[in-house]
C-alpha cells in the first residue's frame, strides 16, 4: 500500500488539498503537487532552481495522468539508487498536457533531477517514453547548482536500462539537427553527421504513433571539439527542398577556431557529396565523382598532379569509353577553387559509368575507402564541381 501524501492540485486559479491518492484522473490543464510535511517547510519551489529540478517526458499513452506519473518516476528513482536528497519520493511536482501527451516533472533537487535523465528510453506502461530537460533549462547557471550528469553509479539494470542506452544526449555540446528531409533514415542521417567524427549519442525524432520522421535530431560528438565545426559546416545546407538548421541546442553557436579551419573544409565536401548520395530519385548519368582519392597538398606539384592524372586515366579507361577526366587543383594565390579533392570522370554512354561507379566505390586508396557517386551532367558541363543537385 502506497504511503499517503498530501495532494495539492492546482486547476487554473483554485487549489484544493486532498489526504490520498484518490483524486479525478483527467482534470484539464493540472499541475499536481505531492509534499510531505518535510517537504513542504522547505524552499524547494524557488524559481531559481526550478529549471534544473525540472525534466521532460515525451511520448506518455494516452492513459497517463499526473498520479500514475509521480507513482512511476518516484519508484524507478528509488530503484535505481537516484534519490539522494533523502529520504521520501524524489517527485514535488508533475504537469501533464494531454493532447500533445508530455509532462513536466519536478525533482526534489538539482542532482535528483539530473540522476532522472538516464531514465530515457524507459518503458512507461509499455510505451518507451523520451526524457529530456526543458526548453528553458540553462546548463551555465545549473552547473553550479548541482550535477548536470547523472551519477554512474546508478542501478539502471533494475530496470531494464542499460548504462549509456540514453545515448549521451545532454549537456552544453548537444547538438540539434532541424529541417532534415522526412524521408531521411536514420542510417542516412547518421552517416551524414558522422562526416565530422563518430557520435556518443543520435536521436532521430519520430512520431510515437506512426514511426515517422519528425524532420529533426539531436546529437553528441565523441570529440567535443568538433561541436562548433559540424554546426558551421551544416546549418544553412539545402536537402531537397529543405534547409538545415544546424546549432547546439541549448546555446548560441560558436565560430569555429583557425586550427580546426581545414577539418571544416574537408567535412563540408563530404557534406555536399552526401546530399548527392541521398538525392531521392537520383538517375546514373555519364559523370561520376570520386572522392577521398586526393589531396589538395599531393594536387600541388606539377609532377605528382600529372602522375595522378595519368594513373586516372589508366584505371578509369577499364571500365569503358572515357571522355574526359577532371581534378580540381588549388589556385597557388590560395584562392578558393571549387570540387577540389574530388576526381571527375566523364564517360561517352551511362554504361561505362555505370561499371566504373561499382567498380571503384569502396575501394581502398592510400588507406580510405573511395566514394564514387554519379554526378549531374549539366552541372559538370557548366564546371560547376561543388553541386549538390
Amino acid at each position: 500500500m502506497l504511503p499517503t501524501r498530501n495532494l495539492l492540485v492546482h486547476c487554473r486559479s483554485v487549489t484544493w488539498l486532498f489526504y490520498s491518492w484518490n483524486v479525478p484522473e483527467h482534470a484539464p490543464f493540472c499541475c499536481w503537487t505531492v509534499q510531505s510535511p518535510r517537504h513542504a517547510a522547505t524552499s524547494h519551489d524557488s524559481t531559481a532552481t526550478r529549471h534544473a529540478r525540472r525534466v521532460y517526458v515525451g511520448g506518455l499513452p494516452p492513459s497517463a495522468n499526473e498520479q500514475s506519473v509521480a507513482i512511476y518516476f518516484n519508484q524507478v528513482m528509488a530503484a535505481i539508487g537516484g534519490n539522494t536528497a533523502g529520504p521520501g519520493d524524489a517527485v514535488l511536482n508533475v504537469y501533464i498536457n494531454h493532447d500533445k501527451k508530455f509532462a513536466f516533472v519536478e525533482m526534489r533537487s538539482v542532482e535528483e533531477a539530473s540522476n532522472a535523465m538516464a531514465l530515457d528510453g524507459i518503458l512507461f506502461e509499455g510505451a518507451p517514453v523520451k526524457v529530456r530537460r526543458p526548453t528553458d533549462y540553462n546548463p551555465s547557471l545549473a552547473a553550479a547548482l548541482g550535477p548536470s550528469q547523472p551519477s554512474s553509479n546508478l542501478n539502471l539494470a533494475a530496470v531494464g536500462l542499460t548504462p549509456g542506452s540514453a545515448g549521451g544526449l545532454e549537456g552544453p555540446d548537444r547538438i540539434f539537427v532541424g529541417g532534415l528531409p522526412y524521408y531521411f533514415t536514420e542510417a542516412q542521417v547518421r552517416e551524414l553527421l558522422e562526416s565530422f567524427g563518430p557520435l556518443r549519442g543520435f536521436d532521430l525524432v519520430k512520431d510515437r504513433e506512426t514511426g515517422n520522421s519528425k524532420g529533426y535530431a539531436f546529437c553528441v560528438y565523441q570529440d567535443l571539439n568538433v561541436t562548433d565545426i559540424a554546426c558551421a559546416a551544416l546549418n544553412g545546407i539545402k536537402m531537397g527542398d529543405k534547409t538545415l538548421t544546424v546549432r547546439r541546442a541549448n546555446q548560441g553557436s560558436a565560430q569555429p577556431r583557425p586550427e580546426q579551419e581545414s577539418i571544416l573544409l574537408q567535412a563540408q565536401q563530404q557534406v555536399q557529396l552526401q546530399k548527392l548520395v541521398y538525392q531521392v530519385g537520383a538517375l546514373p548519368t555519364k559523370v561520376v565523382c570520386l572522392t577521398q582519392v586526393v589531396t589538395a597538398d599531393e594536387l600541388k606539384d606539377d609532377e605528382e598532379y600529372e602522375d595522378i592524372m595519368e594513373d586516372m586515366r589508366l584505371e578509369a579507361g577499364k571500365y569503358g569509353n572515357l571522355v574526359k577526366v577532371v581534378i580540381p587543383r588549388p589556385h597557388p594565390s590560395g584562392e578558393p577553387v571549387s570540387g577540389v579533392g574530388k576526381v571527375f570522370l566523364e564517360y561517352a554512354d551511362v554504361d561505362g559509368s555505370t561499371k566504373a561507379k561499382t567498380a571503384m566505390h569502396g575501394r581502398k586508396f592510400g588507406g580510405n575507402p573511395v566514394v564514387a557517386v554519379f554526378y549531374p551532367e549539366n552541372k559538370f558541363a557548366d564546371e560547376d564541381y561543388d553541386a549538390a543537385a
